[in-house]
C-alpha cells in the first residue's frame, strides 16, 4: 500500500520522539532545524590547518580516441569527427542515441534501461555486437529519474523515483515493457506544494538500496534558503525506508542536491555525489576579497562539490556552513555562510560532519558509481566513477567530464583524476560543448555506459 509521508512522519514522531531528539542534538549541535545555537564567533580570517594527506595516485595517462559512432548512430554531432581523452588501452563508442538520456540501470540479462525525466519514460537498449535496439520501456512517469534493481524474497523489481513518489514493479529478465507498477514511498515533495508556487529547482528524485534500506534523496528546491530545511520533510536531505515503503526516517541532511547515491563496495556504507551552491559570497576579513562580496574570482571555485560519506544522523552542513578546500580536498572543514549564518549565530558549523572529499566547484557531479564487478581490471577495480555535467554560470567551463577516485587501503578515495574528457571542443569556451555527461554506471562486461543528455547519446568506455 502506498505510504503517504505525513502519515510516516507522525508515527515516527509517536514511536521515536526520545531518540529523534537525542539524534537531531548530536548530528546539529543542538537543532536539526537551524534554531539558534550558544553562538561561535568567527575570527577576521578562521584559521584552518592543513592535515597531511596520502602520497596522491600518479595521474591517469590519456590518449585521444575518435568516438565510434556507426551508421545510425551517427546523427548530430556525431556527424562531424569527435575526440575524446581517455586512459590507454580504452575506445569509446556510441551505443545508443537517446535525447535527453539521465540515469541509467543495468538489468541481470544486460539490458540498459535509461530514464528521460524530460518526456516521462524509460528507454531499454539490448546491446549486440550487431548493433543495438532500443524500445520505449515505460511511459507515463512523472520526470522518473533514478532506478534500482532490487528483490524482495524471490521476487525481482525495478524501483523508480519520481518527482513525488517512488514506485516499483515486478521485473522479469527479458522484460520489453514495464510491468504494471505500484506506490512505494508516496507525497514526495515536488512543485506542487503550495510554498513552492510551482517552482521547484532540483525536483528529480534519486535512491540507492543498502540491503533492505531503501534511500530517498530529496533535493532542495532552492539554491541556499534555510526554507528547504525548515520544510516538512526536510529538502536538502536523504530519508531512509524499508523495502516496502514503511518505516520513514531523516538519514541525513544538509546535503543540496545529492544526485549520486552508491553503496561503498568494502564498508557497505551510503555514499554520495553531491551539486553544492552557487553565487557564494566571500566568507573571511582577511583582505583578499571585501567581506561578503560576490566575485567571480571567488566564486568561480568555491564552494566545493561534496563526494561524501554519509552517516546515519550526519548533518553536512548546508545551507548554513560551506565547505573549504584551503587545505586540502580531503575531510573538508567549514566557514560560515555569510548570507544564512554570519558569525555562525543559527548553527556551529564545527559540529558539521566534515565532507570526505571535495569536487571542483560547479561541476556539477550526477550519477555515481563505484566500479565494481569480477571483469573489472585489478587497477580500476572499486573506485568511484562520476559524471560532472558541468556548469551553467562559471566565466571559464568547470566539469563536463567524467572523473575517477581511486579506492585506497583505508577505505577513503584518491583525489579525483580525469578518466574521459573531450566533450569541449575548446575546454576555455563552454560555448564548445559537444556533450555533458550525466551517469556512469559499470556494465558485465566490466566496462562502464556514460549517459549524456546533451548529446542524445549513451557510450561504452570498453578495453580494447
Amino acid at each position: 500500500m502506498p505510504v503517504s509521508m505525513p502519515a510516516l512522519l507522525n508515527r515516527r514522531i509517536c514511536t521515536a520522539a526520545v531518540l529523534g531528539a537525542c539524534v537531531a542534538l548530536a548530528a546539529c549541535g543542538g537543532s536539526s532545524d537551524g534554531d539558534a545555537v550558544t553562538p561561535t564567533p568567527v575570527p577576521t580570517a578562521v584559521p584552518i590547518t592543513p592535515t597531511p594527506a596520502p602520497t596522491p595516485a600518479p595521474p591517469i595517462a590519456s590518449v585521444t580516441v575518435l568516438v565510434e559512432a556507426p551508421a545510425g548512430l551517427d546523427g548530430a554531432p556525431f556527424n562531424a569527427p569527435r575526440t575524446a581523452l581517455v586512459p590507454p588501452g580504452f575506445g569509446l563508442r556510441v551505443v545508443a542515441r537517446i535525447d535527453g538520456a539521465r540515469f541509467m540501470a543495468e538489468a541481470p540479462n544486460g539490458d540498459l534501461l535509461v530514464s528521460k525525466p524530460g518526456d516521462g519514460t524509460i528507454q531499454r537498449v539490448v546491446p549486440s555486437a550487431a548493433g543495438s535496439t532500443v524500445n520505449q520501456f515505460a511511459s507515463g512517469l512523472k520526470q522518473g529519474h533514478d532506478m534500482v534493481f532490487h528483490s524482495v524474497g524471490n521476487t525481482q523489481y525495478l524501483y523508480i523515483g519520481e518527482t513525488d513518489r517512488v514506485s516499483r514493479a515486478q521485473y522479469v529478465d527479458g522484460d520489453s515493457v514495464l510491468r504494471t507498477r505500484s506506490t512505494v514511498v508516496a507525497d514526495l515533495p515536488d512543485s506542487s506544494l503550495p510554498e513552492l508556487n510551482g517552482s521547484y529547482g532540483h525536483a528529480l528524485k534519486n535512491i540507492a538500496f543498502a540491503g533492505s534500506t531503501l534511500f530517498v534523496s530529496i533535493a532542495s528546491a532552492t539554491n541556499a534558503s534555510p526554507s528547504d530545511i525548515q520544510a516538512n520533510p526536510k529538502r536538502g536531505a536523504i530519508y531512509a525506508y524499508q523495502e516496502d515503503g514503511s518505516g520513514m526516517r531523516l538519514y541525513a541532511q544538509g546535503l543540496r542536491n545529492a544526485e549520486g547515491l552508491a553503496i561503498h563496495p568494502s564498508t557497505g556504507e551510503l555514499w554520495a555525489a553531491v551539486n553544492n551552491r552557487d553565487n557564494i559570497r566571500y566568507p573571511l576579513k582577511d583582505g583578499r576579497f571585501p567581506y561578503k562580496a560576490l566575485d567571480a574570482a571567488y566564486y568561480n571555485d568555491n564552494p566545493p562539490e561534496p563526494f561524501t560519506r554519509v552517516r546515519d544522523g550526519g548533518n553536512y552542513g548546508w545551507p548554513y556552513c560551506n565547505p573549504t578546500a584551503d587545505a586540502g580536498s580531503s575531510n573538508m572543514p567549514f566557514y560560515a555562510d555569510v548570507e544564512n549564518n554570519e558569525d555562525q549565530l543559527v548553527f556551529n558549523c564545527g559540529n558539521a560532519d566534515r565532507i570526505s572529499k571535495g569536487l571542483p566547484a560547479h561541476s556539477a557531479p550526477l550519477g555515481m558509481s563505484f566500479w565494481t564487478g569480477n571483469n573489472v581490471p585489478a587497477t580500476w577495480r572499486n573506485g568511484a566513477v562520476i559524471g560532472l555535467h558541468g556548469c551553467w554560470n562559471c566565466t571559464e567551463p568547470r566539469g563536463y567530464k567524467v572523473v575517477y577516485l581511486p579506492l585506497r587501503a583505508d577505505n577513503s578515495f584518491g583525489d579525483p583524476q580525469d578518466l574521459v574528457t573531450g566533450f569541449l571542443t575548446n575546454p576555455a569556451n563552454i560555448a564548445s560543448r559537444w556533450g555533458r555527461p550525466v551517469d556512469v554506471i559499470p556494465n558485465r562486461a566490466g566496462n562502464l555506459y556514460i549517459s549524456d543528455d546533451y548529446a542524445g547519446a549513451v557510450y561504452e568506455l570498453y578495453r580494447k
